[in-house]
């Protein structure tokens, strides 16, 4: 899988991605705002993404998405590191995201990348259904 810099054009594709990923999707407006904000990695199938950004020597991860029919192939590990890099390249000294806690394939991904949990917000993420999940905060330095 090879990785390139999101644009507006993937605005579409990428908000079908985050759809049938997450319960609460994000519009192509609202990923095509966040990548003006901060920066998007996209696959070369368009079928796996990541949104983050950098500011004042931090950054953070904002959502990673793999496509449910693309998952356990490592999109998500690639998406991850390559943040990392572009973090590196922005200046950023320490990286943060946040997962829910009952996202265990995510979370494997993350401590294999090398983060740390450093905090959890009790109740964050509304599931459809009406129950609640914990979101985990986690960090990782950038320092070489």
């Amino acid at each position: 899988m090879s990785i390139r810099e999101a644009t507006p054009y993937d605005a579409d594709a990428l908000a079908a991605v985050h759809a049938a990923c997450f319960e609460r999707p994000w519009s192509a407006a609202e990923i095509d705002r966040m990548m003006l904000e901060g920066f998007g990695l996209v696959s070369e199938g368009r079928d796996a993404f990541l949104l983050g950004r950098v500011s004042a020597g931090e950054a953070e991860i904002l959502t990673v998405a793999v496509d449910p029919a693309c998952r356990r192939q490592g999109h998500g590990r690639r998406l991850v590191d390559a943040a990392i890099e572009v973090a590196r390249d922005q200046g950023a000294e320490m990286i943060f995201l946040e997962v829910a806690a009952d996202n265990a394939p995510a979370i494997g991904i993350y401590h294999a990348a090398g983060f740390q949990l450093v905090g959890k917000r009790p109740g964050y993420y509304h599931r459809a259904e009406g129950s609640r999940a914990d979101a985990l905060v986690m960090k990782r330095s950038l320092s070489a």
